[in-house]
């Protein structure tokens, strides 16, 4: 593990420690596209290594996160960002656990009243049954 993280590190020539800091940041929030459950910081893919260091040619031409991400969006869609925005074409994406969830309460639901509903007609079957047989202890 501690390997696979060394070989991830590519040395760049940064400016500062706060452009190393921003770079590391940025990166976090960038999905590699090749392992698809790893930022690009932490990939060891070729095209995460490639896109590391298209990040930070940006960074030098002083584009801010925003215009970066952006760019790799247009290129890659929404899906190079780990925390894609909310928007029609991402609403599944968001809301598509709770509307699960809302499914599968509303499917218990209906099964306990289904059952208590079956529960009660027998009972009023059973009651009448008792009364018919004129069994009256």
């Amino acid at each position: 593990m501690a390997q696979a993280h060394a070989q991830a590190i590519d040395p760049l020539p940064f400016k500062d420690h706060a452009q190393e800091i921003r770079f590391q940041n940025l990166t976090r929030q960038l999905r590699c596209l090749v392992c698809q459950n790893e930022n690009l910081a932490d990939s060891n893919a070729d095209l995460a290594r490639d896109l590391r260091h298209e990040v930070f040619g940006l960074m030098q031409q002083g584009k801010t996160d925003d215009q970066i991400k952006q760019y790799l969006v247009d290129r890659y869609s929404d899906f190079v960002l780990y925390d894609p925005p909310v928007k029609p074409s991402t609403w599944l994406l968001w809301f598509g656990p709770a509307l699960f969830l809302l499914m599968g309460a509303a499917v218990v639901l209906v099964t306990i009243r289904r059952r208590s509903r079956a529960t009660r007609i027998d009972s009023r079957l059973v009651d009448n049954a008792t009364i018919e047989q004129g069994d009256d202890w």
